[in-house]
Parts: C-alpha cells; sequence; structure tokens
C-alpha cells in the first residue's frame, strides 16, 4: 500500500489518498489523473491494465487500487 500512496502523492499532493473513498465518484481525480495513475502503476508492478478495467470502483481508493493491482498479479 505504501508504494501506491506514494504514486498517488506524486501526482496529487492534495489529495487525502489514505482516507478518500469516492476519488472518481466524487469528482476529486479527473481522467488525466487516471492516465497519470495508471501508467505509474504499470511501471512500478510491470502490469497491463486494460481498459475494462477502467470503472470508477477501480479507482475509487488507494486500496480499490491496491486490490485491482494484485488481482492483476495474481492472474499472471
Amino acid at each position: 500500500m505504501d508504494k501506491i500512496l506514494e504514486i498517488l502523492k506524486s501526482i496529487r499532493d492534495d489529495v487525502d489518498f489514505e482516507n478518500e473513498t469516492l476519488l472518481i465518484d466524487g469528482g476529486i481525480l479527473d481522467s488525466f489523473d487516471i492516465v497519470s495513475i495508471v501508467a505509474e502503476l504499470c511501471a512500478e508492478y510491470d502490469i497491463t491494465i486494460t481498459a475494462d478495467m477502467l470503472e470508477p470502483k477501480n479507482f475509487n481508493s488507494a486500496a480499490a487500487m491496491l486490490a485491482l493491482v494484485e488481482s492483476i498479479l495474481d492472474e499472471e
């Protein structure tokens, strides 16, 4: 989780990623933020996040993003 929080804070240091659970649904992150987050997660974890994974439920919180990364890694 620490690595994901580090990535998120490097993209948007004004957001409380540790506690926020409506990053997408609450309009906190925009499409440019998501593109940056996806690129960083893919690079850091050597994974591919496909278009069908780009759902709000996967990006509404740091915990959701961690779960997404873990599920991709488990499939590999």
